[in-house]
């Protein structure tokens, strides 16, 4: 066993170093070697996850990573009900990826370039799922942050491509500072970085006032990884890069590590209820902040970076009022619909050479009804409709944060579920459904279904959308699923716990689904109320949520600009060149002047070097004379 799980990390680590030195020559397969490391990784992953479903924790130390004096930190794997939840997600949505990306990149120059990026991402992000301790976590942490700027900015012949790597790098450094600050802070405290040696007895070690710190300290980087307000700017500029790494990124790696991490760090936050509420009322608000700027959006890959945001929101409300299973399920499940929803937008580019506006399309079901019925499966289930997956997990962390006492977030919630369901069928009946907008586009591109290779992993996740929920019913008055996450992440237990009729909170959550696509049918198919009409009406709220908040330009004015003032003007012009460039020079001026002064002496004339040395001796003497006056 200890061998099969250090193996789940070692195949992605084997396909990335083939094609990285051999990419010369595995060029033509690179996609399937990276797509048969990933299908051995889950593979190694079955048994593994199938002994810690029946109740096994397996907690291995390869050897020591780090001896510092008495401090020893190891480089061990820990396989346990929370990291098992995330194992399947990242090794099997992954390998669904991986297989499509092999007809999606088909014929790309960087093809071999591609899938070693893509398998190193992987393995970074196993490797900050399974890692046993902080430092570990942080690797990984630190990779997954690597990866995504190398992809983002894959086609870096394009300045919006490498410009949104860049801004992804910069922004996560600012998030990284905090995880850096919170792991120290642990560090001093614990004189550990282990799970093991900090978890148990956080009770025992911190003062809550501590524990605030280091929770708010580790959100930060959650808030930076997974995209929270204000650090979420980078993650829609990153659909610069190819349509699948989108779905990697939003689905199943890197924005779902700050979830992970806050879920994982259950034992600290439980101390901190300052920091609980931070993070539930940041998750409440990205959730909302986000819904609205997805309503006007029409770039398809934009709208459902909105809706990742968004998503994001929803876990993080769920770990952040204390049902931390239902955070962690919501994850899950939002990683087969979103992966899918990504994966169906990158079909439709594929087929309609590259277009993003929903302005572009209509009617598309006609020639592409497999995406069409795949993407219809997706979007009912980010909109919560049951029995699709969605519905189980969104449903949990609003009753969740009801009975914990929160109805503010369950308004908010249920608000921002209504405005899912309208934004995703707008796109959906704007996409797919009434007449082809652009005549003959289609049979210009030569717009077609898209290839096997690519329609069967949407399937596959299509189906996972569908049941992938169906863990959280009643099965004998408990929810599998929270009882099985419960064993790593239990909910957090409040004394004064409201209980909600569960029919009653789940039929409003369904209908509030059910009016988003209601209003969305009206608007886009029927066309009772044209949607110009509304953006006539509401004009000022239509262009502030089209121009996403102005969040980029103030971002610019207020943050950057003054940033590159203090570099430009005031650190380069006024500090190196008028200071330090002028003190140098004035250096060389001073010996060039001393040098030309000794070089005058040099004449070649006997008489004169010894007029000069008459000179010194006299000199010498008058001065030895004064000192003994």
């Amino acid at each position: 066993m200890k061998t099969l799980v250090l193996l789940i990390i070692i195949w992605p680590l084997i396909g990335f170093l083939i094609n990285g030195l051999f990419g010369k020559w595995t060029k033509h397969y690179a996609g399937v070697i990276a797509a048969s490391a990933l299908g051995l990784s889950f593979l190694s992953a079955v048994y593994p996850i199938w002994q810690v479903i029946l109740g096994n924790i397996y907690d291995y130390v390869y050897f020591i990573w780090m001896p510092f004096g008495k401090i020893n930190i190891p480089f061990g794997l820990r396989i346990d009900s929370l990291s098992t939840v995330m194992l399947f997600v990242v090794t099997f949505v992954s390998w669904m990826i991986h297989i499509y990306s092999n007809g999606y990149m088909k014929g790309d120059p960087g093809y071999a370039r591609y899938f070693t990026y893509l398998n190193l991402f992987v393995f970074s992000m196993l490797l900050l799922i399974l890692g046993d301790n902080y430092l570990l976590m942080f690797v990984g942490w630190e990779g997954v942050g690597l990866c995504s700027y190398l992809l983002i900015g894959f086609w870096y012949d394009k300045k919006t491509a490498s410009d949104a790597g860049e801004k992804a790098f910069v922004v996560n450094r600012i998030g990284d500072a905090g995880f850096i600050i919170g792991v120290l802070f642990i560090l001093f405290n614990f004189h550990s970085v282990t799970y093991a040696d900090v978890f148990p007895f956080v009770h025992q070690v911190l003062t809550p006032e501590t524990a605030t710190i280091i929770g708010l300290a580790l959100f930060l980087g959650a808030m930076g990884k997974s995209a929270q307000f204000p650090l979420y700017i980078w993650l829609t500029d990153a659909m610069e890069g190819p349509t699948p790494v989108s779905s990697l990124i939003h689905a199943a790696t890197m924005v779902t590590a700050g979830v992970y991490m806050v879920a994982r760090s259950n034992a600290i936050y439980d101390m901190s209820p300052i920091a609980m509420e931070v993070v539930a009322s940041v998750g409440a608000f990205t959730a909302f902040y986000a819904a609205t700027m997805a309503l006007t959006h029409k770039d398809i890959k934009r709208i459902l970076a909105y809706s990742t945001l968004s998503q994001l929101g929803y876990m993080f409300i769920g770990v952040g009022v204390g049902v931390y299973w239902a955070g962690i399920f919501h994850l899950m499940t939002h990683a087969f619909f979103k992966g899918l929803l990504f994966l169906g937008a990158g079909a439709v580019m594929h087929s309609m050479r590259g277009l993003l506006s929903t302005d572009l399309m209509g009617g598309l079901r006609k020639k592409m009804p497999q995406t069409a019925v795949l993407m219809v499966i997706a979007s009912l289930a980010i909109s919560g409709i049951p029995p699709f997956a969605g519905f189980f997990s969104k449903d949990a962390i609003l009753a969740g944060a009801l009975d914990m006492g929160h109805p503010i977030i369950w308004i908010v919630g249920e608000i921002t579920a209504f405005m899912t369901a309208f934004y995703m069928f707008r796109f959906v009946f704007s996409v797919f459904y009434g007449e082809e907008k652009v005549p003959n586009l289609y049979h210009e591109l030569h717009t077609h279904e898209a290839p096997r290779v690519m329609i069967i992993p949407m399937w596959v996740l299509g189906i996972l959308s569908i049941i992938g929920g169906w863990v959280g019913l009643h099965i004998s008055g408990e929810i599998p699923i929270e009882a099985f996450i419960a064993r790593t992440a239990p909910t957090l237990e409040v004394a004064n716990q409201a209980h909600y009729s569960e029919a009653l909170l789940m039929g409003i959550s369904a209908c509030m689904g059910l009016i988003g696509i209601f209003t969305a049918w009206v608007i886009y198919i029927k066309k009772w109320i044209t949607a110009d009409t509304i953006a006539n009406t509401f004009k000022p709220v239509y262009t502030l949520l089209a121009n996403t908040y102005y969040a980029d330009e103030f971002v610019y004015f207020f943050i950057v600009k003054p940033f590159w003032w203090v570099s430009e003007y005031f650190l380069w012009k006024i500090v190196d060149v008028k200071i330090i460039d002028s003190g140098v020079d004035l250096f060389g001026w001073i010996s060039k002047r001393i040098g030309w002064l000794f070089r005058t002496l040099q004449t070649g004339f006997v008489s004169h070097y010894a007029y000069w040395i008459s000179i010194g001796v006299m000199l010498l003497t008058s001065w030895y004379l004064i000192r003994i006056i």
